[in-house]
């Protein structure tokens, strides 16, 4: 094991290399290497191999599978931001003939799209990229399984199509855009299509018997934006910092918020798992985590991070089975943030606070129920119950005066002070709400209006 940081507790970093220890041995994993970064920074790393002397470190190459599918997200998002397509764009319009041209492209990246999750033929991980030299081999005479938009189903032809869409809109290969619009100005040296020295090979395990069949490494051809990327532990930390907070030399940190946020359906039995835009989005353990599992014959992968706890963890394997490599990376994530919980932030004065804005503080009512208006260190403000459960949003600031949400109930929601022509504060609008200072105010616009009698007991 190699701890470049000495900043985790030695209990800690033993409960981590305890951990991928278990998990290589059950799961028989002719290797396992695991790393974790805090704020950016890789701060424990751990491995465990079936060769004496031969551990595996933070640079070693392996197949990461699906998690491609958020490198290719990225790229479709970046095109989207540049003005170039509109996430509800039908595909038909910049790539048509497909077959598939009803589905818009955010129902693509969210695999909402009732696409089949595979493609035709033979298993398209373990075959030749020949016997799919176009995409109509891609999706065969028939690529729906269920309606347009009406349900979350994992689709890796749709990425495919996405990787073809970004070819067509940039014109160039998707090799090519990944690695100047991501890797490059990331930083991502280790991450590749094709493995490079330092790398581990593919391996399967006999269900029954400790013995190993190396499995074949395909390229994949057209199906290479769902599941083609090599990468190591320590790049995927970066890139998972990148989801975490952006970067505008890549995406803003408002795109990698879209990315985050669930844009599918849950489906039943699904429990508090969903989708975004290309990242799986989990809810457990008091945390939220987002990222991606990633598995090819021979390899399996996980990577998720924490916002809230600014804890980023990456499990990689070279076993086709057996390491559910997703959790493990989740459970190394868990016991950083139980064993040390991040420090928060020293609590310091606004430096400047606008007046106008600071008269907005404080209690407001939506009809009788009391919620706060705060405002935050970042220019915005949040609303929600002074104690107890409830609606509660975070909002930003537009250049108007309003301020728009960015999560919970009123996410995409326009809030507004409306003034009387005195200058006072009439009422907060929020999409329809009328917000007052005092329970259905009298004086302010409330719906339906206010009795002119007024508040009133019950006569004995």
């Amino acid at each position: 094991m190699t701890t470049p940081s000495e900043e985790l507790l030695p209990t800690t970093r033993r409960a981590l290399l305890h951990r991928v220890a278990v998990a290589q041995s059950e799961g028989r994993a002719p290797s396992l290497v695991a790393a974790v970064a805090r704020d950016g920074e890789l701060v424990w790393t751990g491995s465990r191999t079936s060769v004496d002397g031969h551990g595996p470190d933070e640079n070693v190459q392996y197949r990461i599978g699906s998690i491609t599918k958020t490198f290719t997200a990225v790229l479709v998002l970046r095109l989207r931001d540049e003005g170039l397509l509109d996430l509800g764009d039908p595909l038909e319009k910049h790539l048509p003939g497909t077959g598939a041209g009803d589905v818009t492209v955010a129902e693509l990246l969210a695999h909402t799209g009732g696409l089949a999750a595979e493609t035709p033929g033979e298993w398209w991980e373990r075959s030749s990229a020949s016997l799919r030299p176009t995409l109509a081999d891609v999706l065969g005479e028939q690529p729906f399984r269920h309606p347009v938009g009406r349900r979350h189903h994992y689709s890796n032809p749709g990425y495919t199509l996405l990787g073809a869409l970004v070819e067509k809109v940039r014109g160039v290969s998707w090799e090519e855009a990944l690695r100047a619009e991501i890797l490059e100005p990331l930083g991502l040296t280790r991450t590749s299509a094709e493995p490079r020295m330092p790398h581990a090979g593919g391996w399967a395990v006999h269900p029954y018997a400790d013995v190993l069949l190396p499995e074949p490494s395909e390229d994949l051809g057209l199906m290479a934006p769902a599941g083609q990327l090599w990468s190591t532990a320590r790049d995927l930390l970066t890139f998972a910092s990148f989801l975490a907070m952006g970067d505008d030399r890549v995406l803003s940190a408002e795109s990698v918020r879209e990315m985050r946020t669930p844009a599918a359906p849950t489906l039943p039995g699904a429990g508090d798992s969903s989708y975004g835009l290309g990242t799986q989005v989990v809810h457990g353990g008091g945390l939220t985590l987002v990222g991606h599992s990633g598995s090819l014959p021979g390899f399996v992968a996980g990577l998720w991070l924490s916002e809230e706890e600014g804890l980023a963890a990456v499990t990689l394997a070279n076993c086709t089975s057996g390491v559910p490599a997703a959790t493990v990376a989740a459970e190394l994530l868990g016991i950083v943030a139980e064993a040390e919980p991040r420090m928060p932030e020293p609590w310091r004065p606004l430096p400047e606070v606008d007046s106008a804005v600071m008269e907005l503080a404080g209690p407001w009512y939506w009809g009788t129920q009391v919620v706060a208006l705060r405002l935050s260190a970042d220019g915005g403000v949040d609303l929600g119950p002074v104690a107890g459960g409830g609606r509660r949003s975070r909002f930003r600031a537009n250049e108007d005066g309003t301020w728009t949400g960015l999560d919970g109930y009123y996410a995409g929601e326009v809030l507004r002070a409306v003034r009387r022509p005195d200058g006072s504060v009439s009422h907060l609008d929020l999409g329809s709400f009328v917000f007052t200072r005092q329970p259905y105010d009298e004086s302010a616009p409330v719906p339906g209006g206010v009795d002119p009698e007024g508040w009133r007991g019950i006569p004995r």
